[in-house]
């Protein structure tokens, strides 16, 4: 269901305010960086962005809205923290506030359940043998292409 400010849980809704095609950007919300993704307009495949130092909100906006102009964004994700029976935390609610703050850039906000992202992304770092160090400095783009993916896939296979 969407809120007044154009934020949704639902892909139904989410894919309803987005053009045919066009560029999304996924996010994964720490609390010191923000991990950032990309897909393809076609809504295909999802490749991890820069991840971002966390600080103000007015300086997160600015970095978000840069790179929105860079890629033609139409629409952003924005992993959901559940906890593991699927109740809302404290996170969550911290995610759902920064969502609302990003909804003023006027573009389509859907929040997607993430509670197997980071676990998906880590595998993935290790499966590329990649050293304890490089993981620690990807970790969070590679959990936002991984929540992207997973909502890309719910657009494309119609998950309503």
């Amino acid at each position: 269901m969407s809120d007044p400010l154009g934020v949704t849980t639902s892909v139904l809704d989410f894919r309803g305010a987005l053009p045919d095609a066009g560029a999304l950007l996924g996010l994964d919300l720490g609390t010191q960086t923000i991990g950032t993704a990309f897909c393809d307009a076609g809504w295909r495949f999802a490749s991890p962005g820069k991840t971002l130092k966390r600080g103000k909100f007015g300086a997160d906006r600015a970095a978000l809205t840069e790179l929105i102009a860079e890629r033609s964004i139409k629409g952003i994700v924005i992993g959901l923290p559940l906890n593991m029976d699927g109740t809302e935390g404290p996170r969550s609610q911290s995610s759902r506030a920064y969502a609302r703050n990003l909804a003023a850039l006027g573009l389509p906000i859907l929040l997607w359940d993430e509670r197997w992202s980071t676990m998906g992304a880590e595998r993935g770092l290790l499966d590329q043998d990649m050293s304890r160090a490089k993981r620690k400095e990807r970790i969070d783009s590679a959990a936002a292409a991984v929540i992207l993916q997973a909502a890309i896939d719910g657009l494309a296979g119609g998950m309503f």
